[in-house]
């Protein structure tokens, strides 16, 4: 079944924030908070239609084709009810929102690209809303997925990049922060590709923790052991490259020896994540063999790890997946991961497409990078 395409989500919203009598940021809600609490995932769209170039693996199919997978593996509101909601008429990002990161001067001089980038980065925004307002009512909020492009984790302030127009994650930690008083924030990439544009805006920042796995030598040449953040700071970016090949069992073991532990020390509270599925073995633009299990266990763990941290605080933000096909599998996984029900990959995926993995070699990655950062 094909998807009708429109640039209005369907679901509930958070409209705005607002300033009380005693100057205290309230949330304006569009539906109770109740059906908030009650949801299990809170995900919204901007599929970018107008942004598109023909034969461009970024190409304005992708959303639509995550959505059909959705609604083919029954994980819509449709069938799902209240654990399942979908916002709509989530505002845009301003120029000022923007600014928390990126050049005024650039942000004008996109105003081909400019309505659709804008409401992919408010599409984020919208999403820290709703979880930070579920949570402070003292429940386990929602996990949000932002499926949404353009990307945005290779955007720097004063320029586009590698497909990505503004830093939608990175916008959405600084709203976190200067709207809700949100203090530590842990970023997690597990994009193929490592991502520069949020090490970028961050490098010098304690409050924010940027952690990165992506493929050693590949694009953009970025995110070597070495770069671990300046000044204040310092040791609050980890990257770690993993060799060409790698996949469930090393990410696996990163997540286990690196990421809890790092995690734990940090104590974030709130987890974002650029939830990138181009690390596929199927996926044109990688050399990773991660499988939709693979995205079902990362989904699942960082689910855990929200909960055990920052009280199931934590927001997904679609970045790569170029294969339509598996980006619509793996995100399903992800839905059921979050859903807290049972994978499917051992239907999903071929072993056959798998070879062995670099074990030696991602041992030592690993323990370089523990070296490095004292873990």
């Amino acid at each position: 079944m094909r998807h009708k395409i429109d640039r209005q989500c369907r679901g509930f919203v958070v409209n705005s924030l607002a300033g009380s009598e005693d100057g205290k940021l309230e949330m304006k809600l569009a539906v109770p908070l109740q059906q908030l609490q009650e949801a299990r995932i809170v995900f919204c769209t901007e599929a970018a239609i107008g942004h598109n170039q023909e034969a461009h693996p970024e190409c304005n199919a992708r959303v639509p084709a995550v959505l059909e997978g959705l609604e083919k593996a029954r994980l819509t509101p449709q069938f799902r009810h209240k654990d399942v909601i979908r916002l709509e008429n989530f505002s845009s990002a301003t120029v000022d929102d923007i600014a928390a990161v990126h050049s005024k001067y650039y942000v004008r001089g996109m105003e081909k690209t400019l309505s659709e980038a804008l409401r992919a980065a408010g599409a984020g925004m919208a999403l820290v809303d709703s979880v930070i307002a579920t949570s402070k009512m003292g429940k386990e909020p929602p996990i949000g997925f932002a499926l949404i492009r353009p990307p945005g984790h290779h955007a720097v302030p004063s320029n586009p990049m590698g497909f990505c127009i503004f830093g939608n994650i990175a916008i959405a930690a600084r709203h976190a922060q200067q709207k809700h008083g949100v203090k530590k924030i842990l970023i997690i990439d597990f994009d193929v590709h490592h991502g520069n544009g949020t090490n970028d805006a961050f490098y010098d920042d304690p409050d924010i923790y940027f952690l990165s796995t992506h493929q050693a030598g590949g694009y953009p040449g970025t995110g070597k052991f070495s770069n671990i953040g300046e000044g204040a700071g310092e040791g609050t970016t980890l990257n770690l490259p993993l060799p060409s090949g790698s996949g469930d069992e090393a990410m696996s073991a990163v997540f286990d020896e690196v990421i809890v532990p790092v995690a734990q020390r940090f104590k974030p509270e709130l987890i974002l994540v650029s939830a990138g599925y181009d690390g596929h073995v199927l996926d044109p633009l990688g050399g990773l063999q991660f499988t939709n299990g693979t995205y079902y266990r990362l989904a699942l763990n960082i689910k855990a790890l929200a909960k055990e941290l920052c009280g199931g605080r934590c927001v997904f933000f679609l970045e790569g997946g170029y294969n339509l096909k598996s980006l619509s599998d793996s995100i399903s996984e992800t839905f059921r991961a979050f859903l807290g029900e049972n994978s499917l990959a051992s239907k999903l995926d071929n072993p056959a497409f798998l070879e062995d993995e670099p074990t030696l070699k991602v041992r030592e990655a690993i323990h370089q990078i523990k070296t490095l950062h004292s873990i």
